[in-house]
């Protein structure tokens, strides 16, 4: 069955000056989070970017697909700390998300750096976000076991 989120946002203004709010329509998580041209190219000064809410996505959905990896190879995770970093850059064919980079540090009993590392790079091409990115977008997976 298929699931349909949605969220919506009202802008004011060109641009460059303009702003706008944010509104997560589903879930009602979040309501009215500011968001502007210069939260994306420059300081981010209390506002989100489209950027920042693809960090968000990758982040919790990797952390998803890592733990159900990590339990179906009989390693269950204790705690996982995961953050992805998107970057936002200006080319020759204007702006675009060239890259997403995960981090993840684990707490994971039975398991070594090495198993760690092999089953974060598993999750990183599991994991929806990521296959959605996937072609378009620089993806990679830096894991940390944690002792």
């Amino acid at each position: 069955m298929a699931v349909v989120r949605r969220a919506e946002v009202r802008w004011d203004g060109d641009l460059a000056s303009g702003r706008g709010v944010v509104h997560a329509r589903s879930s009602e998580a979040f309501t009215e989070l500011p968001v502007s041209w210069a939260s994306r190219t420059e300081s981010p000064d209390g506002k989100t970017s489209p950027e920042e809410l693809v960090a968000a996505a990758h982040a919790s959905c990797f952390a998803m697909a890592l733990s159900a990896g990590l339990v179906r190879a009989g390693t269950p995770g204790q705690k996982l700390e995961v953050s992805a970093a998107v970057t936002f850059d200006r080319g020759e064919q204007g702006w675009r998300v060239v890259s997403s980079a995960l981090e993840v540090k684990g707490w994971v009993r039975g398991l070594d750096a090495a198993g760690f590392q092999k089953a974060a790079e598993a999750a990183k091409g599991g994991c929806p976000i990521s296959q959605a990115l996937e072609g378009n977008v620089a993806l990679s997976v830096k894991a940390t076991l944690a002792q």
